[in-house]
């Protein structure tokens, strides 16, 4: 279950509680004959996704409109056909679907528990936001009549401030960055996106804002909202679509594969950057291949289908050996030399090749790399050594590993540490205490 967020923003906006609501459905319903008895808790369950029974939807609506002294239809409030899944789905019309995402924003931005702590969806319900956005139909048209009238300048800045949050992330962490790009989403992202433009303005529009949803994803999967960022992801996807840009779907289909493989859904994940390579085709950058094929690579070497690994393994260096910076977008920067090292080691480790594993995990790290980047490198060559015996060297890149994470609140740099340091602990030698410690005393800090 998806929780609703389209009922949760015209709840708030209507100024009702949940008790409140109820109370209104119960008298709504003894008008109508019904001897109904809601509380507070099943307006909780609606809201987390479960749908009413019977009439209830209809007096949902009934109840609003009167409150708003407007008409609410059941699609307004998330109460549409059953069994037609809403939200990012490519069939949905651009206009509902515009309600929809900056619904979640404003959910997100008011911290409700319910979208915070919603699971991440699997099988069929993660697989179809890829597949609608890999298979026709195409959007015709995107242009939209509105209040605000877009210009070059709003989408020049939504590129500008994609910039900007990504860069925070990396040096802050995405706990601390998450706030301020969904408070940037819904304060000046959702009027453009309800805003008058035409469609080709409009694919300029989407194709901007993809590009800060999908940062605003990545936010969320630091801070351990998988649901929350697998949602995002899904929003962003379908703005891609919109944009008619191959390139920047397969770019958010390369952050669901990333998440896949931390669910251990590997499987999930070599299907995802197969479609993701096959839908963009030539129009697809060295460095995104480079990264689909490495992280590929990872996931057979977790299904332990050795052969599959090491074919991924030769196409992402090939791929990476065809990177030319001036040519690549601006999401792609993410792809910095040493990256498909790093990812390559992580795939040699799972086979069970420490010697080449180390090799790879030895280059990325003495490779420049944004403060981020050089964390996760010096925690995968610190583990590599710890494995092979070598203490002494891996106390070396433990101890500039976390140094290096001071100040970044980030779920993720959280759980490579807390890993290092287990298998300093595990390793037994004197020299690995101190290093422990100074890990110990960095995850004692509360995020």
């Amino acid at each position: 279950m998806e929780p609703n967020t389209l009922l949760d923003a015209v709840l708030d906006e209507a100024g009702i509680s949940h008790a409140g609501l109820a109370a209104h459905i119960n008298q709504a319903g003894r008008a109508r004959g019904m001897a109904l008895r809601y509380e507070h808790t099943a307006v909780a369950r609606w809201l987390k996704g479960q749908r009413p029974r019977g009439q209830v939807p209809d007096l949902i609506c009934e109840v609003l409109s009167e409150r708003l002294h407007r008409t609410v239809g059941l699609d307004s409030v998330g109460l549409g056909t059953p069994g037609v899944p809403g939200g990012t789905h490519h069939g949905t019309q651009l206009s509902g679907f515009v309600e929809r995402v900056t619904a979640l924003w404003r959910s997100d931005e008011q911290q409700r528990p319910h979208v915070l702590g919603a699971p991440a969806v699997t099988g069929t319900p993660a697989v179809i936001p890829v597949w609608e956005w890999e298979n026709p139909p195409e959007d015709s048209d995107v242009s939209r009549s509105g209040l605000t009238r877009v210009s070059m300048a709003d989408i020049e800045m939504l590129r500008s401030a994609r910039a900007h949050y990504e860069q925070m992330y990396r040096k802050a962490g995405g706990i601390a960055t998450r706030a301020r790009i969904v408070g940037f989403l819904n304060s000046e992202t959702a009027p453009l996106l309800r805003g008058s433009y035409t469609d080709a303005t409009g694919r300029q529009l989407h194709r901007a804002t993809g590009g800060l949803v999908a940062v605003a994803g990545i936010c969320a999967y630091d801070s351990n909202a998988h649901g929350l960022a697998q949602r995002y992801f899904h929003q962003a996807l379908r703005l891609a679509k919109a944009s008619g840009d191959r390139g920047l779907g397969a770019y958010v289909i390369a952050l669901l594969v990333n998440q896949s493989l931390f669910m251990s859904e590997y499987r999930q994940a070599v299907a995802f950057a197969e479609s993701a390579l096959r839908a963009s085709g030539p129009r697809i950058t060295p460095a995104l291949a480079a990264d689909l094929y490495a992280m590929q690579a990872k996931a057979y070497a977790r299904l332990g289908d050795g052969k599959g690994a090491l074919t991924c393994i030769r196409r992402a260096e090939s791929a990476a050996e065809q990177i030319h910076r001036g040519q690549e977008p601006a999401e792609t920067g993410y792809v910095q030399p040493g990256l498909v090292n790093v990812q390559v080691a992580e795939a040699l480790l799972g086979l069970g090749d420490l010697s080449a594993a180390r090799e790879h995990a030895a280059a990325a790290v003495d490779t420049p790399a944004h403060d981020r980047g050089r964390v996760h490198r010096l925690a995968i060559l610190a583990h590599i050594e710890l494995r092979q015996g070598d203490a002494e060297r891996a106390v070396v890149n433990a101890v500039e590993m976390a140094e290096q994470a001071r100040g970044m609140e980030s779920q993720r740099l959280r759980d490579r540490l807390r890993a290092v340091r287990e298998h300093l602990v595990a390793s037994g030698c004197g020299a690995t205490a101190q290093a422990a410690e100074l890990i110990e005393e960095a995850l004692r800090v509360p995020m």
